[in-house]
């Protein structure tokens, strides 16, 4: 019998070590927002595909299975999205991921309160944060921000 007891005692301690090797310390995945394209949207909501390019610098994949957003720009909330969306970052790898969000009237009232004094070519601040769902422990959260710069409207010739 004491045999059995320290072959399960050895069996459960090398399982152990494993499970606490997969937790091994992973560079932080590098997001940006690098695209925003219009979708069709109902009554009063303006609808938008956000583009994220995903980049992965660790030496293991990313597996993710559905992704969360939220928009701000000029500091106040714009909008949000979900998306069940599946993949995978492969090792030192990216990958391009598309998430619809939704911008409500109230929203948009709100920003064009917030913007009133914002002058063509005027950049405005945007913070992008999310979450890529991958299990139990897989979840990884994100956030980015930049300048949305739009451009000056064309000039008389």
């Amino acid at each position: 019998m004491p045999r059995l007891l320290r072959l399960c005692f050895v069996v459960l301690l090398a399982a152990a070590l494993g499970a606490c090797a997969s937790f091994t310390e992973r560079d932080p995945l590098r997001i940006d927002l690098v695209g925003l394209e219009p979708l069709p949207g109902q009554g009063l909501e303006v609808r938008f595909a956000v583009k994220l390019r995903v980049q992965n610098p660790n030496d293991r994949a990313v597996d993710f299975n559905g992704v969360a957003l939220d928009l701000e720009v000029n500091g106040r909330p714009l909008a949000s999205g979900v998306s069940d969306q599946r993949g995978s970052v492969p090792r030192f790898g990216e990958t391009l991921v598309s998430v619809p969000v939704s911008i409500s009237a109230f929203s948009a009232m709100r920003q064009a309160w917030g913007a009133s004094g914002y002058q063509p070519g005027q950049g405005l601040p945007y913070v992008l944060r999310g979450k890529l769902a991958g299990g139990l422990f897989g979840t990884r959260r994100f956030s980015d921000s930049g300048t949305l710069d739009w451009p000056e409207p064309p000039r008389g010739y």
